[in-house]
């Protein structure tokens, strides 16, 4: 990263950047195009909480976007109740159109940065976040979000994520960055390249994989499993078992 945590993108600026791409978000046959293997990634996800949370009632979907992994969800579990975080009010608002369309139970919005919202405890038999943990910055961020998290899941829920990652080594971030641009200029060109990497190097603060598994198991998830991993994205999550004792922040 070249732009250092301190001058990245502000909330509202992110908010205000989402706010204008709405219908990008609305591609459930191929996901958003930037990222490597998206729709391969939302069946992954959907399928890994149903598989591990058959008896779900209730879906948080932090980071919704237009509502992409929780319509992916509803069609193998029918009816859940899904809570909807978003720091887009028409993203929000589209998502809420496109799941009513669905096997859904209630739908509730909220609206803000998942930093201030109460998730409360123990609420929640599945948690998605696609796409979203990325816009976390420091240390202090990423460890009061995941535990956070941990406390909004019920005993035997679980929690799945997709999103870019970066690499603990230096050499194979060159590598997989240099790969993913590849990519970019495929799909759209050297223009297109430079405008997804000036966005991500504004607006992103993406951690590795080894850390986010390493957070997620010190914060209390004792099963955790990779789902799927390509140049620069990956999938994962897992179930919060045994002590269901609440983690102070």
């Amino acid at each position: 990263m070249v732009t250092p945590l301190s001058k990245k993108s502000t909330t509202k600026e992110i908010k205000e950047r989402f706010d204008n791409d709405v219908e990008r978000f609305s591609n459930l046959e191929n996901g958003q195009q930037a990222i490597i293997d998206a729709p391969l990634m939302m069946d992954l996800i959907a399928n890994a909480a149903a598989k591990t949370t058959p008896y779900a009632k209730r879906l948080l979907d932090i980071g919704c976007g237009a509502g992409n992994y929780t319509i992916k969800t509803l069609r193998i579990l029918h009816g859940l109740d899904c809570d909807l975080v978003d720091l887009s009010g028409p993203m929000l608002e589209k998502a809420r159109e496109r799941i009513s369309k669905e096997k859904s139970g209630k739908i509730h919005l909220l609206q803000g940065d998942l930093r201030q919202i109460d998730l409360g405890t123990e609420r929640y038999d599945i948690v998605l976040a696609a796409a979203v943990l990325h816009h976390l910055r420091d240390e202090a961020d990423w460890k009061r979000v995941f535990i956070k998290i941990y406390n909004a899941i019920r005993f035997n829920g679980s929690f799945w994520v997709s999103d870019m990652v970066f690499h603990e080594l230096p050499a194979i971030q060159e590598l997989m960055w240099k790969q993913y641009g590849e990519y970019l200029k495929v799909l759209g060109g050297k223009n297109y390249r430079r405008e997804v990497f000036s966005y991500i190097d504004k607006e992103d603060s993406p951690r590795s994989l080894t850390y986010q598994i390493a957070l997620m198991e010190k914060v209390g998830f004792k099963k955790i499993e990779v789902l799927h991993k390509s140049s620069c994205f990956a999938a994962f999550g897992g179930i919060k078992t045994g002590c269901s004792d609440t983690i102070l922040i």
